[in-house]
């Protein structure tokens, strides 16, 4: 085996960078302002920074402190933790094997609009097919999904293959700080932006920030509050990278001095920080251009579609906030992928402690497998079932509700009773307090409340709803 194959953090700050680099990804950037906007505005903002400080907080303080306390990948900590929680490992493991294909056939998705505006062929290639038959075309084509496909992953594995230090470290150390230069540069562009329609009617960004920000109680009654707050913990999961075994993998790479509840108010205001600028960059830009009705498309439509057509109106420098935009995605997206690669990476040198190239290849071959399946899925292996939820879905669909509506859940779940009620709340607590100096786990009453009691109840709930167990509601 290599020598320290499994690397460290060299510093806090590379910690911090690496693990919201983790956090800050696809979720934040299309899926967060899309449910701001459908939920709205601004009370799902406050409800969902409450979940932050609160449910979100504490399952990454508990995925992290288990991950420094047992010093291995997800495979195999929660053995460590409790011999009767092995088979949680496998579980937490089996999450980003399925997600990481799909996610970099996403991510092969931006790759190709980023090299379309950044070559200035949107306009010819875009535009003048028309943003969604562009999407439709390009997703149902047999030969460029798959080459796009390869290209972002084959980033993600070089990254991974460095290791921890020369590979993760470095990188978030270098793409983060211009992805927060762009998001902000961006936000603030897309806030100085009006439009009059053909109608004559004008708009301006401020009227798309007062329905981001300002909460609208319009029909609010009890079934649409549990609506919205199930989206905002659903939302979590994408934003914070919790029960994908990602912070465990980074946790057992943290060193014992860091102050984890430091680390980890970080992580959440740089992720949380970001998802908020997203919904200041595509909230008013898409009804300033396109009114309510833009703002309806959700997923792909909102990024591959909605986007396009805002940059379409915004003339030639449309061309110029179209790269930068598609390079801040590709960016965010990039530091997710290579998270959900370690996770898997590092539980193949636990467990059968071979070299990191090693393990790197082995994952890089098999996803490359599921992947190619993923992009054939639109074409080829063409289908459409509905899921429990009454979504319509093809295979990236399926995949998704699988990990996102079942095994995240779980995974979170079973987390929650194993540090709430075998290992107790205690096994974590003196883990985080071991890089505090001295100083008191401040939150340590929040955090005991929520492992036992309030985070589970949360998660049953979102395992009812998926398979639309709580229609009573209605």
């Amino acid at each position: 085996m290599e020598k320290n194959t499994r690397g460290n953090f060299t510093s806090n700050i590379g910690f911090v960078l690496a693990t919201a680099g983790s956090a800050i990804g696809l979720g934040n950037l299309w899926r967060f302002p899309y449910l701001a906007a459908k939920d709205g505005g601004g009370l799902f903002l406050l409800i969902y920074i409450i979940l932050v400080l609160t449910f979100g907080f504490t399952l990454m303080t508990a995925e992290i402190a288990i991950g420094r306390k047992t010093g291995v990948g997800p495979l195999q900590a929660y053995g460590h933790m409790d011999k009767r929680f092995g088979f949680l490992g496998w579980i937490a493991t089996a999450v980003p094997i399925i997600i990481f294909p799909y996610y970099c056939v996403i991510g092969g998705w931006i790759v190709q609009y980023g090299f379309t505006y950044i070559t200035g062929g949107a306009a010819k290639q875009i535009y003048e097919t028309g943003a969604d038959t562009f999407f439709s075309s390009f997703i149902t084509s047999h030969w460029a999904p798959i080459i796009c496909l390869l290209i972002f992953m084959g980033a993600s594995a070089l990254i991974v293959l460095f290791g921890v230090e020369k590979g993760i470290e470095k990188a978030s150390k270098i793409m983060m700080p211009i992805l927060f230069l762009l998001i902000i540069g961006i936000a603030i562009y897309s806030l100085t932006l009006s439009h009059t329609d053909e109608n004559g009617v004008k708009r301006t960004a401020l009227d798309g920030l007062k329905i981001y920000l300002v909460p609208n109680f319009d029909g609010i009654t009890f079934s649409k509050f549990i609506s919205i707050l199930l989206d905002a913990v659903g939302q979590l999961f994408y934003s914070l990278s919790v029960a994908m075994g990602i912070m465990i993998t980074y946790g057992s790479y943290a060193k014992k001095e860091s102050n984890l509840v430091k680390s980890i108010n970080q992580i959440e205001i740089f992720d949380t920080g970001v998802a908020v600028l997203a919904g200041l960059i595509i909230i008013p830009s898409v009804f300033v251009f396109q009114g309510s009705e833009g703002l309806a498309a959700s997923g792909p439509s909102l990024m591959f579609v909605s986007l396009p057509r805002v940059f379409e109106q915004m003339g030639i420098l449309g061309h110029i906030i179209g790269a930068l935009f598609f390079v801040l995605v590709l960016f965010a997206a990039l530091t997710s992928s290579i998270s959900l690669m370690e996770a898997v990476v590092t539980s193949i040198i636990d467990k059968f402690k071979i070299k990191r190239s090693t393990a790197t290849l082995i994952t890089f071959i098999g996803s490359i497998v599921i992947g190619i399946v993923v992009c054939l899925g639109y074409n080829l292996f063409y289908f459409n079932i509905t899921l429990p939820n009454g979504s319509p879905a093809q295979i990236l669909d399926i995949l998704d509700f699988i990990t996102n509506n079942l095994m995240l859940p779980v995974v979170a779940l079973l987390t929650c009773v194993l540090v709430g009620w075998v290992c107790k709340p205690k096994s974590v607590i003196d883990e985080v307090s071991v890089g505090l100096g001295g100083k008191k786990f401040a939150r340590k009453g929040l955090f005991v409340v929520m492992i036992k009691f309030i985070a589970p109840v949360l998660l049953v709930v979102i395992l009812l709803q998926a398979f639309n167990l709580l229609s009573f509601l209605n």
